[in-house]
């Protein structure tokens, strides 16, 4: 041991910063006291110290919500436990609105707080001013109060937890700089610094902005990149006390709080400005970078504008402070798919304050019990890959992504920096036809296609946008004919060896050991039977299988399933997205379009649902899956990728005269809903069940084999109506578009929120599923002895609640 350095321990922990040191206090909280933080500099001294300290609680994804809200009640009683302020002051939040536009917004927000017990207030923008009286009040719309919010001072917060943390065990050694991680057979085995190794069972990358340098060490992938934050502190300023509250401007892409009588005023602008393209230096400690007036001068105009005062006011510093950001503007979390036991918590995008207290908790309960306890999704470091830790892309990506905190949140808002990343091979053909692209897991994917004449580019609005006519007609040709969807951007596995078979059936629900040509819909589930996955299993062979799951989900399921093949198995997992095309084909004319280009028997007896036969398709063989995900007859066709422009133009060839399009994933969206089908992430999380999402179906609960989260299961069947459900709802009113994300209430009472909705063309309504809670039991009779409404930005609309789908394939055709 080298001057006090340990040379192991169970947990070492890599940055002194408040996540490194809430991690370290959550773990030795949960009993594991083992503990080892190295800090390279001092505790805080890296991005922590000029963190403005803002502590938000809401956020779009509940559990999100749920980890500020547990900071909040942390930050407020960490004092009385350390004896050590934490600057923590339950002052409260307003945010304005400068337009209609954002007022839709806030209104939204106040019902989705509501939603998750979130206390919340919609205000004039009299009260407002009444409640920060230094601001100018004369071209506000209205205003939303959340009482709960507050501040908190970042270095004696991190002080705080850091010494929570000794009290019970954990040891924290300064001045070390790690150099080195150690691994054998692919696992973590410790750390080396400039003062020692230290042997460690896990490591924890807390490491800042240096995250991605330490990730690099050992070949895991930490996509982030820092970019220039700034504010102002002022002098005193008449009319601002202590208990000012939190104030946004997100029309002025600003903020301001209260500090010794003056205002920190900061902001994220549009277009931000990178920091460290040649590396962060190790020594970049409690320092800050050149003042940067001209950056930061669209943010003191619109400051101005908000509160005159600061015309005249002392400016007594000027901080520019660099902080990570993220592909996505959602921090990292979990284990690295790429090592075991190499945990990450790093990428706060400037919510690090908010967040580190919940954030700590989630990521020492993931390392406690070798999987998140909670649906982490929108954080989890497996919804990147290796391809999102190219420094030029995250370079060109974070200048956007630091403004996406203010930015007008319209639905199915798509990113616009370093575009296009991955393509199809349709792309360039996709595009010549009018489409527009959206992007997920970096693919480009047809959104809509524009006529001719018509411009392919999204004009974003709350109510129906300028797409609405032209997903129309893609739904149209689908029930009515046939829709051809470009689908490559499907995740791919291949799974083989002769323990393929015994290796699957134990992570799927469903029953895989089905006869060769066979696909299964199946869930892959957790300990608590939750969703870790949903997808398509498909038999090519007695030890050979093809899994086709979401584009988001390869690197997420690549892990899942290689974690649970256990380790003496016959049993080999590759990645073979790249290597495949998907062109789904749908809709009542699909059997007779594939006909004209194979000589394969496509009858229902030669060809029933949910098989997969190889076949020839024009010049190309590919593999022919009869599956749907928009209520009618179809097949996804799985072509090797250098065949797909040619059956895409073969397809376009034959169908032509039958009225086949191209349609896109817009419509896909809508015709889903309408049959209502479920997705992941969305209805299916891993805090859901089958049996809360409806899809009992799906399970194998008595095979031989059992399954990962059986147990979790027979119990909840065992106690028979589950207290909550995904529902099928209509919008009664023609007019409304929903989007997600709604508040539901029945007679008057809160009882949950839409996962998903679309405008349902063949319905004539907006359509929606909803998870609906209960205490007694979400059954029948509770859903149709109740007057549902669903909350869309202040005014309440009927809803229908749907025992079966309100799509009836023999029934009803669009309505024009």
């Amino acid at each position: 041991m080298a001057q006090g350095l340990p040379t192991q321990a169970q947990v070492v922990i890599i940055g002194g910063g408040i996540i490194g040191c809430s991690v370290a206090y959550h773990l030795t909280k949960l009993g594991w006291t083992d503990v080892v933080l190295l800090e390279q500099g001092q505790l805080s001294g890296g991005t922590t110290w000029h963190a403005a300290g803002l502590v938000g609680q809401l956020r779009s994804h509940a559990n999100m919500t749920g980890l500020i809200r547990y900071s909040t009640k942390l930050y407020s009683e960490l004092e009385a436990e350390t004896g050590l302020a934490t600057g923590w002051k339950n002052c409260g939040s307003l945010a304005v609105a400068r337009t209609a536009e954002r007022m839709t917004v806030l209104k939204r927000t106040a019902a989705s707080a509501r939603a998750q017990g979130v206390d919340v207030e919609v205000i004039s923008p009299k009260e407002a001013g009444d409640l920060w009286p230094v601001m100018a009040i004369d071209d506000l719309v209205g205003a939303v109060w959340l009482p709960g919010d507050g501040k908190a001072n970042p270095t004696d917060l991190t002080q705080s937890l850091a010494k929570g943390a000794r009290n019970r065990g954990a040891r924290i050694v300064e001045r070390v700089r790690v150099t080195g991680i150690t691994t054998r057979q692919g696992q973590v085995t410790g750390v080396e610094t400039d003062r020692g190794a230290i042997a460690a069972e896990i490591v924890v990358n807390c490491a800042g902005q240096w995250a991605r340098k330490v990730g690099q060490m050992c070949g895991v992938s930490v996509p982030l990149h820092s970019a220039e934050h700034m504010y102002i502190v002022t002098g005193r300023i008449e009319g601002v006390h202590p208990d000012l509250p939190v104030m946004r401007d997100p029309d002025g892409f600003i903020y301001f709080k209260e500090e010794v009588g003056g205002l920190v005023m900061g902001g994220f602008e549009p277009e931000a400005k990178p920091w460290g393209m040649n590396g962060i230096p190790d020594d970049f400690e409690f320092a800050l970078l050149e003042d940067d007036w001209d950056q930061f001068e669209p943010l003191m105009q619109n400051a101005l504008i908000r509160v005159p005062q600061l015309e005249t006011a002392e400016i007594r510093k000027f901080y520019n402070g660099p902080e990570s950001f993220t592909p996505d503007n959602n921090f990292i979390l979990g284990e690295a798919p790429e090592l075991k036991n190499f945990y990450v918590g790093a990428g706060f995008n400037s919510m690090g304050i908010a967040s580190a207290g919940g954030a700590g908790r989630a990521l020492a309960e993931w390392i406690v019990n070798s999987a998140p306890t909670m649906d982490l999704w929108p954080v989890d470091i497996r919804r990147f890959a290796g391809f999102n830790n190219n420094p030029r892309w995250l370079h060109d990506r974070v200048k956007e992504t630091l403004g996406l905190h203010y930015a007008m949140p319209w639905p199915n808002r798509e990113l616009h920096t370093a575009r296009p990343f991955r393509r199809s091979p349709l792309y360039d053909r996709l595009a010549a036809k009018g489409a527009c692209f959206g992007s997920k897991m970096g693919w480009e994917r047809a959104n809509w296609f524009a006529s001719p004449g018509e411009t392919p580019v999204t004009d974003y609005a709350f109510g129906r946008q300028n797409w609405h006519e032209p997903v129309r007609r893609e739904m149209q040709a689908v029930r009515e004919a046939a829709g051809l969807f470009d689908q490559t951007s499907f995740a791919k596995l291949l799974v083989q060896g002769r323990d393929a078979v015994a290796a699957l059936n134990r992570i799927c629900a469903a029953e895989i050991d089905v006869a060769i040509g066979r696909s299964v819909y199946t869930g892959l589930l957790n300990e608590r039977g939750g969703y870790e996955s949903d997808l398509t299993v498909m038999r090519l062979a007695a030890d050979r299988f093809l899994l086709v799951t979401g584009s988001a989900q390869a690197v997420h399921d690549a892990d899942w399933i290689a974690k649970n093949i256990p380790a003496d198995a016959h049993v080999t997992l590759t990645d073979v997205t790249s290597a495949y095309a998907v062109l789904a084909l749908m809709g009542p004319k699909s059997r007779d379009i594939l006909a004209c280009l194979t000589s394969a028997d496509l009858t229902s007896d030669g060809f029933p649902f949910a098989t997969i036969r190889e076949i020839d398709i024009g010049y190309a063989t590919g593999y022919a899956n009869r599956m749907t995900y928009v209520g009618e007859l179809g097949w996804e066709l799985i072509v090797p990728s250098e065949f797909a422009v040619g059956v895409y133009e073969a397809l376009h060839a034959a169908g032509g005269e039958d009225g086949m399009i191209d349609c896109g994933y817009y419509a896909l969206e809508a015709l889903r809903l309408e049959k209502g089908y479920r997705a992941w992430s969305r209805e299916l999380t891993p805090d859901i069940t089958p049996y809360e999402a409806g899809l009992g179906f799906a399970v194998a609960l008595d095979k031989a084999s059992g399954f990962i989260g059986r147990e979790a299961l027979a119990a909840a069947k065992a106690k028979g109506i589950p207290a909550r459900r995904i529902v099928q709802f209509t919008v009664d009113d023609p007019s409304p578009m929903l989007w997600g994300g709604e508040l539901v209430l029945r007679n008057g009472e809160p009882v949950g929120e839409v996962r998903s909705a679309a405008y349902g063309h063949t319905l004539g309504r907006s359509v929606a599923l909803a998870l609906i809670d209960n205490a007694s039991g979400v059954d029948g009779a509770f859903l149709t002895g109740g007057h549902f409404e669903v909350d869309l930005a202040g005014d309440r609309f009927a809803l229908t609640a749907h025992l079966s789908p309100a799509y009836d394939p023999k029934g009803l055709r669009i309505k024009v």
